[in-house]
């Protein structure tokens, strides 16, 4: 155990820590057809938030999905209610970025996608997450 600033005890950091939300039952992304080729888009989610599976705390930043679609493309509705999800869910932001960018390649998979979280200072730190698809891509 680690004592705290506020001289409290904190607990370790568990396995059960590290997967939490990564597998919770989240709203269907839903898709529609898309009607042209080889073109960008950019979501941006300015209050994206979640909870620290270890402290409670609520952890708040901005989430900026791009994506090249194929045959199908996102709905937004439907990418709106899959992130409210998120506000009570024990995550931690680095599996939250990395599940997101998961459950848009299954939903409408796209030619290239990239999940860029940027996340509220905490403690003093500012933390950015970025993942993408294929794995290791640079997208334009």
């Amino acid at each position: 155990m680690m004592a705290g600033r506020s001289g409290g005890v904190m607990p370790e950091y568990t396995e059960k820590h590290a997967r939490a939300g990564v597998k919770a039952r989240l709203p269907r992304l839903e898709t529609w057809e898309n009607q042209f080729p080889g073109y960008a888009i950019t979501i941006t989610i300015p209050e994206y938030t979640a909870v620290c599976p270890r402290t409670g705390q609520p952890d708040f930043g901005t989430l900026t999905l791009r994506y090249q679609p194929r045959r199908r493309c996102l709905e937004l509705k439907s990418l709106k209610m899959y992130i409210l999800a998120y506000r009570d869910l024990g995550i931690f932001y680095e599996n939250a970025v990395n599940r997101i960018l998961r459950d848009v390649v299954a939903a409408c998979r796209p030619a290239w996608a990239e999940v860029r979280g940027e996340f509220t200072p905490r403690g003093g730190m500012r933390a950015t997450v970025e993942a993408r698809y294929p794995r290791g891509r640079r997208n334009k």
